[in-house]
């Protein structure tokens, strides 16, 4: 009886140290986040992340300010996300146009890789090729056919060298035996405003950032560079079914600097997830375009593996090489 009673006398200050410990902790988020973008405002990215925030907000009260840092095809953005405090307060909008400009510029001051950890993967979405509506071509055939009469007179602009939209245009060339200028931006939006302007020809974007100037009239789509066609744009064909073997997709994810605390990811990773995959917010997401994944830390580590083989295997393929 004395030593239960001993026993007793030192688990009860023990649990009572936990619990105090425990409560001291502050809870996450107490202060506003910040998600760091590679690309422009009104830019797919930019156009996720500001929903995503706007969800997360409403859970926790808390403002998660999107921060666009455009330029270098993402790498910037990179840079600078890499420089915060890994605490849980700085994630960053890692997306297929990093993972392509990663594979092509030499020389970078981090390993995207192993910098970052991963938190969820959003969706997918494709690319849309779109021309001016002066330009007088109203298909992917017909775009192939003026390419072959005017070699090097067509322009296409992009969100920067080695960027996903720039890697669509030279598979584009490559698969058709055209040749084009390529015109690269600090951003997609640019590069839209400049098809719109006539400074360009054509260019390529995601479905979010593309289809309000499709519906708008402003520009036309030719193809969408996902394998089947989107289905908030039925009418537009995949490219693939005038080039066999022409695909490309982009993708969202949210990643954090490594070193970011174990719980405070897990804990953003389920929140994350359990918003994509709700019913009404899915439903905006998809409206945007995007195909649901609403991935775990784990799913997208094995996607990021996987995409690290297929995007190098592209890049070697296409022969964008930027020195």
């Amino acid at each position: 009886m004395r030593t239960e009673k001993l026993l007793a006398a030192i688990a009860i200050p023990v649990v009572l140290a936990v619990s105090a410990a425990h409560a001291a902790q502050p809870a996450y988020p107490e202060r506003p986040i910040r998600l760091v973008i590679g690309s422009a405002p009104g830019s797919g990215p930019d156009i996720i992340s500001r929903t995503v925030a706007e969800r997360l907000y409403r859970e926790w009260g808390q403002r998660i300010v999107v921060d666009s840092r455009p330029g270098v095809a993402g790498i910037i953005s990179a840079e600078l996300a890499l420089r915060a405090a890994p605490d849980g307060y700085t994630w960053m909008m890692l997306t297929s146009q990093l993972f392509v400009a990663t594979s092509v510029y030499p020389n970078l001051k981090f390993n995207l890789d192993e910098d970052f950890v991963s938190i969820s993967l959003i969706g997918t979405v494709p690319f849309v090729q779109m021309v001016n509506p002066d330009l007088p071509v109203k298909s992917v055939r017909e775009l192939i056919e003026l390419a072959k009469k005017k070699p090097g007179n067509l322009r296409y602009g992009s969100a920067g060298a080695g960027a996903s939209e720039h890697l669509s245009g030279v598979m584009f060339t490559n698969l058709t035996g055209t040749e084009m200028l390529h015109v690269p931006y600090k951003g997609v939006a640019q590069a839209i405003a400049d098809t719109i302007a006539k400074e360009v020809h054509l260019t390529y974007a995601v479905l979010p950032a593309a289809r309000p100037h499709i519906e708008s009239g402003r520009l036309r789509a030719l193809g969408v560079t996902s394998p089947k066609r989107a289905a908030v744009l039925p009418d537009v064909p995949s490219i693939s079914e005038v080039v066999p073997g022409y695909q490309m997709f982009g993708w969202y994810s949210l990643v954090a600097p490594k070193g970011t605390p174990e719980e405070i990811l897990a804990k953003v990773s389920a929140e994350v997830v359990k918003a994509v995959k709700e019913p009404a917010f899915g439903e905006r997401l998809k409206a945007l375009g995007i195909d649901i994944v609403g991935g775990s830390r784990s799913v997208l580590d094995d996607f990021r593996r996987n995409e690290r083989k297929r995007i190098s295997e592209l890049v070697k393929a296409s022969g964008v090489d930027i020195k």
